[in-house]
């Protein structure tokens, strides 16, 4: 067997960064064979400058709205942006089906070799099929009108099905975000969700927790432009994320993303959450996407301070100039210069495929895995997928 051998600058496990004299060993397709020292590699090695890391983990993207890139202006604030999504997302399938195929091709370019796809219809399937990406498919249903919860799930189910059947590709039916499912839609989700990983959009907007908290939130305008009755709705004088992550009991394993205004109280109340009902939390941040529609970012600091489980997400290109966890990891180094490399890579490898459960096979440098074999610049300026 001919294997490959690799040196550069640093190597990045996943973990933690190695000495400067160690060489990476793979087979032909990738598969890690071993780190050695330098002296015990022999010949042939490739030199590379900058960091070895395994590929990046894409935990939130919207392959279907990839049409959508540069029709939407920034910083309208979340209302005018999901109003604008709900107007624009019905093109012509082949134009829809060919934004897919060139956004997958840029995430490919960009070193991502797995992500979480967030899926309202079937429209990416036919790319999936090709395995060029490893996909986890989450299933989005949304519906705030408690009459249509059967009928809006059984959709779910439809797409859930089909997916799998063309792109077989593991998924799981998730909750939009709490704003726009109703409680006998979430406790529908929740019965469907044992052994499987759940995601939501959560506290992307300063008015979300608004919603919930007085009832008092431009989030009703999105209801009122679509002529939707929710005089219903009564606040329960509390954010967002500790009104609906009672109804999410069942979930062992949930992603939040974007948690641009999530507080410290929300916090506590998950760490008491999670020691309760023994779940899994991991905070998927997407900073592009909020500087794009909301101009603000998430704070980091305090999830740090909580420890919580941090992994890095593109958003869909209707959000974002392009989609590439790199870049993403180079904006949070901008606005967080104190944070060390070594962490911020570890949220876009090991933590996210640990969140989409594929550290069996991506996510680190341990022999057995075929993690994909990116080096990069060591100011996160470029990418170069190596195996």
């Amino acid at each position: 067997m001919d294997y490959l051998k690799f040196r550069a600058d640093k190597i990045f496990t996943g973990r933690e960064f190695l000495d400067k004299n160690k060489v990476l060993i793979t087979d032909e397709k990738g598969m890690i064979e071993n780190i050695v020292d330098e002296e015990e590699a022999g010949d042939d090695m490739q030199v590379f400058r900058g960091i070895l890391t395994p590929g990046f983990i894409n935990c939130h993207c919207h392959l279907e709205l990839s049409h959508l890139k540069g029709l939407i202006p920034e910083r309208t604030g979340l209302v005018d942006f999901v109003w604008n999504i709900l107007q624009l997302r019905h093109f012509p399938e082949e134009e829809i089906l060919a934004a897919i195929e060139l956004a997958e091709n840029e995430m490919l370019k960009n070193g991502i070799v797995a992500t979480g796809d967030i899926c309202n219809t079937t429209f990416s399937a036919r790319q999936k099929s090709q395995n060029n990406l490893h996909y986890y498919n989450f299933i989005e249903v949304s519906g705030f009108m408690p009459q249509f919860a059967e009928k809006r799930f059984k959709q779910a189910v439809e797409v859930s099905a089909q997916l799998e059947a063309i792109s077989h590709r593991s998924s799981s039916i998730v909750p939009h975000a709490a704003y726009s499912v109703s409680e006998e839609l979430f406790q529908l989700i929740n019965q469907s969700s044992e052994g499987k990983i759940c995601t939501i959009h959560n506290q992307e907007t300063h008015e979300e927790n608004k919603f919930f908290q007085t009832g008092e939130s431009d989030l009703k305008r999105i209801y009122q432009l679509l002529n939707v009755d929710i005089s219903f709705h009564r606040p329960s004088g509390i954010s967002s994320l500790q009104t609906y992550l009672p109804l999410l009991k069942d979930v062992s394993s949930l992603i939040l993303v974007h948690n641009t205004f999530t507080s410290e109280e929300d916090l506590k109340f998950m760490n008491q959450e999670s020691l309760a009902g023994n779940q899994i939390f991991y905070w998927c941040l997407c900073p592009n996407a909020n500087l794009y529609i909301e101009n603000a970012l998430p704070p980091i600091d305090l999830f740090r301070q909580y420890q919580c489980a941090i992994v890095l997400g593109t958003d869909s290109l209707a959000s974002n100039y392009g989609l590439s966890v790199l870049d993403e990891m180079k904006t949070i180094m901008e606005h967080y210069p104190a944070l060390s490399q070594s962490e911020v890579m570890r949220w876009a490898t090991l933590n996210g495929a640990e969140a989409l459960k594929i550290a069996d096979t991506f996510g680190s440098l341990k022999q057995g895995k075929r993690p994909g074999i990116l080096c990069i610049d060591e100011n996160f300026r470029s990418v170069k997928r190596l195996v």
